[in-house]
């Protein structure tokens, strides 16, 4: 059995124009996430009061399925980065396995967060109920979106991974969308202990 060849590692991985729209995304939300904490400080009572309507159980499931798809995303990358000549069927196999083990977590997320905002809805709260609870909705619904175009992205990369459209000197594009999806999970990471746990 051969080993697989040294392949330089590219700094940062994938294309460098996903890199800047990642930066710009995070930029954003630094913003957000400063704006929601300088306006809690004016009202840390109202804040803590309107968080205990949250459902911290189903943010932390969140969680735990967007930390768990990122790591079966590296899997992915990793199949194809220790592929080698005789193991091309093989490895695009793992790697497609991993992928769509990644967007069955990303669908579990998307259906967790809809009941989520089922239920702060159904409670009659909306954008104007008061500070808080905008920038929930904002910062939730704004993050959401992005899981849908992640999940989007993953499933592009899956159905060329699952063709063998990636080799061990040609993976790029899968460097690129898996880029996108760790800046998405790195996003919950934040988010989730700033709107539901920090009193």
């Amino acid at each position: 059995m051969s080993k697989p060849l040294a392949v330089k590692a590219s700094y940062p991985p994938g294309d460098f124009a996903i890199w800047i729209i990642i930066y710009v995304e995070l930029l954003t939300f630094a913003l957000l996430f400063a704006g929601y904490a300088f306006s809690r400080r004016s009202d840390i009572e109202m804040f803590n009061a309107s968080q205990l309507l949250l459902d911290q159980t189903s943010g932390f499931i969140n969680t735990l399925l967007l930390i768990t798809s990122s790591y079966f995303v590296v899997k992915a990358v990793q199949s194809i980065k220790n592929m080698t000549a005789e193991s091309t069927k093989e490895s695009s196999l793992a790697a497609s396995r991993w992928l769509l083990s990644a967007l069955v977590l990303a669908g579990g997320f998307l259906v967790v967060k809809l009941l989520d905002f089922v239920h702060v809805f159904g409670q009659g709260i909306t954008l104007s109920t008061n500070k808080f609870f905008m920038f929930y909705i904002i910062l939730t619904v704004f993050h959401f979106m992005h899981v849908l175009l992640g999940s989007f992205i993953l499933f592009v990369i899956y159905q060329k991974t699952k063709a063998q459209g990636y080799t061990q000197n040609d993976h790029k594009g899968m460097e690129t969308g898996a880029s996108y999806w760790h800046m998405v999970d790195l996003l919950w990471i934040v988010l989730f202990p700033l709107i539901y746990i920090i009193r």
